[in-house]
């Protein structure tokens, strides 16, 4: 291959880079900022009170694990409404169904978490906690909607590559939402202390507030005549149901992991909270650059371009593994002062140390199948990642992390070589399935080609 050659190969995948870059910038911002949010609320929580901030540990991780299932049906609006447009088919009329079927959703998860509020005096909770929680989960119920609305409207505006104002809310929402939690948890500005309540009622007003400023950005796409897409409901249910239960098991997976290390030791437990908090901000980057990486697989897809699909494909795998690949260089020469950052505790500090080698090789695993998921929602293959997610977790992570936990007293390392163990299968399977599917389409998109 001559210099000229590589040279133009080169430009053409910086052109991608950009492309992608451009696009994932404003949805990283805005992750980071949902993430704040909830910093917000541990933060205000944890200086009213240690039990405030027990409750709202438990209450937010119930409510989150419902709303988390429920973003998942919402995460198939970007892939398909890019489908769509990459096969020139008018799709802007479709807002009006989109936000019924978020509603609808929102309806289910909202019958979800009052059910499951009949269950918490039942869990063995400290009857202060039960009460709290409850309390909270009642009040936050009713965010469903909103979350649910907001997450519709952002998705269906990401089809069209309009990032910018949906994720410049999120922002404006950490500020509003640490205000907010103030004056109703400490009791300002005339309000009575709330502590978990108003914590709780804090969030509902932020979400509904949210969904009400993306809701009149999009009254343009209220315009002109709704259109009946009865197979555009039946796509977004046959691609969202298979990531809603991703999330889920992912979700669930960490979540018994924290409950199982808390039961050695609370200094355990505050290292695994240390550590997947440092992972999950780290993970930002790659998840926008996977949900990128979509929007655009998704609408080379819909053209049928396989080019155009590769190339996205594999530009973000570039970008990923390029960025873990560095953060797992700060990882291994900083690490001292990475855990100075979220934790003063010298014993924590220690304690987590040891687990930093695991760590990197989970963070290098877990860029990978981000890359990949990017690219199998773009081309609507969800299933493979439902199903790898759901024999990862709960059959390789938890297994391995007990035996080695239980087995031979290796706790958090176990714990972390469990995770290490489950998203490295994950990553195997799934590269595999798009290898396939890529394989496959490239036949089929060549064939009608000709």
């Amino acid at each position: 291959m001559s210099i000229n050659v590589i040279s133009n190969k080169i430009t053409e995948y910086k052109n991608y880079a950009k492309q992608l870059l451009e696009l994932s910038l404003p949805i990283i911002l805005g992750n980071v900022g949902n993430m704040l949010i909830g910093v917000g609320d541990v933060i205000v929580a944890g200086r009213h009170s240690t039990t405030t901030l027990a409750a709202i540990s438990i209450a937010s991780a119930i409510f989150m694990t419902f709303l988390i299932a429920g973003i998942g049906f919402m995460a198939s609006i970007s892939p398909v409404i890019s489908n769509l447009r990459g096969m020139r088919i008018p799709s802007k009329n479709l807002f009006r169904v989109t936000t019924v079927y978020s509603l609808l959703i929102g309806l289910l998860f909202f019958i979800l978490v009052r059910l499951i509020i009949l269950t918490v005096p039942h869990m063995g909770l400290a009857e202060n906690l039960a009460f709290y929680v409850v309390e909270y989960l009642e009040i936050s119920s009713w965010g469903t909607f909103a979350g649910l609305l907001f997450v519709a409207f952002k998705e269906f505006l990401q089809a069209y590559e309009i990032v910018v104002f949906p994720n410049l809310i999120v922002v404006a929402a950490i500020f509003l939402n640490v205000f907010l939690n103030i004056v109703f948890v400490f009791g300002y500005l005339g309000f009575p202390e709330m502590g978990v309540k108003g914590l709780a009622v804090a969030s509902l007003i932020v979400r509904w507030l949210m969904a009400i400023a993306l809701l009149i950005y999009c009254v343009p796409f209220f315009r002109g005549k709704a259109q009946k897409y009865k197979s555009y409901i039946k796509d977004l249910i046959k691609t969202g149901w298979p990531i809603s239960l991703a999330m889920f098991f992912e979700f669930l997976g960490f979540n018994i992991t924290a409950v199982l290390v808390g039961k050695f030791s609370s200094v355990y437990a505050a290292c695994h909270n240390v550590i997947v908090t440092m992972t999950g901000v780290t993970y930002m980057v790659p998840l926008s650059i996977s949900n990128a990486a979509a929007i655009k697989v998704g609408f080379a897809n819909g053209e049928k371009n396989i080019s155009n699909i590769k190339k996205y494909t594999i530009t973000s795998y570039i970008l990923i593994i390029g960025y873990m690949l560095t953060n797992m260089v700060l990882y291994g020469v900083f690490p001292n002062q990475l855990l100075w950052i979220f934790t003063k505790d010298p014993n924590v500090v220690q304690t987590c140390l040891p687990v930093f080698a695991v760590v990197l090789c989970f963070l290098l695993f877990d860029g990978m199948q981000c890359a990949c998921v990017g690219s199998l929602k773009g081309l609507k293959e969800t299933k493979p990642i439902m199903w790898t997610m759901a024999f990862a977790y709960p059959f390789v992570s938890i297994p391995v992390g007990c035996i080695l936990a239980f087995g031979y007293n290796i706790v958090l390392k176990g714990f972390w070589i469990g995770l290490a163990c489950g998203i490295f299968i994950a990553c195997v399977i799934s590269n595999t399935i798009l290898l396939r599917k890529l394989k496959k389409i490239t036949k089929e998109y060549t064939k009608q080609a000709v």
